[in-house]
């Protein structure tokens, strides 16, 4: 474990990854207003969730993305089923400064939230690296931003629709307009900071591979 560069550099990245994901789906229950316009406030930490998924596609390739990818949703379930009995195991009445209701009313997200997020997760993912790998292997190395962005692009429209009709529109929590309203303000928000992260996908593709020749033992 850690003996080579590469394996921090794979720890590092998964680490980020996995922690901002599972707060993206811990926060995603919170609903914010821009203007006239609804959407969650889970979609706060996504961008570094795509630039980390495109740096690890990069330097690990598909079949490293889809086993994090696995990892990361088995790991939510197992943050919900703690939040879970933990809302159901009674807080010490009189000595805990957090009550029931209060607990309850930040982190008791109903299953429809859960079984969303885990199914526009795993589908928007999946077809990120389908995406990334379809660009990548018709222009090698080069034109990073396209295959970067264009997974994005396609992959984030399925996201942003899934978990919102699922988790809210479905259940009955919002309308069909706020939900059509919502998902477009969410997507062209995740889209839009997507490609502003362009010049950070480039920097950081820049350091790692610097870091990683420089531990090469063909160097000099």
């Amino acid at each position: 474990m850690f003996k080579t560069r590469k394996e921090i550099v794979f720890v590092i990245l998964a680490g980020i990854f996995i922690t901002n994901a599972v707060v993206a789906e811990l926060i995603g229950g919170k609903l914010i207003q821009i203007g006239p316009f609804v959407m969650s406030i889970g979609i706060l930490p996504w961008p570094v969730v795509f630039l980390t998924t495109d740096l690890i596609n990069e330097y690990f390739g598909e079949k490293g993305v889809k086993k994090l990818s696995f990892i990361t949703a088995c790991l939510i379930a197992y943050a919900f089923l703690i939040l879970f009995m933990a809302i159901i195991i009674p807080a010490a009445k009189g000595i805990s400064p957090v009550n029931d209701d209060q607990f309850k009313a930040v982190f008791g997200q109903s299953m429809w939230i859960i079984v969303g997020s885990l199914i526009a997760f795993m589908i928007s993912q999946l077809i990120d690296v389908s995406v990334f790998w379809f660009f990548k292997n018709r222009t090698g190395d080069k034109k990073i931003w396209l295959r970067t962005t264009g997974s994005t692009v396609i992959s984030q429209l399925f996201d942003s629709f899934i978990v919102l009709g699922i988790a809210f529109w479905l259940p009955g929590k919002i309308d069909f307009e706020t939900f059509l309203s919502s998902a477009i303000v969410g997507y062209t928000f995740k889209l839009s900071i997507a490609i502003l992260l362009t010049p950070l996908i480039y920097a950081g593709h820049h350091l790692i591979k610097k870091y990683l020749d420089e531990g090469s033992p063909n160097k000099e």
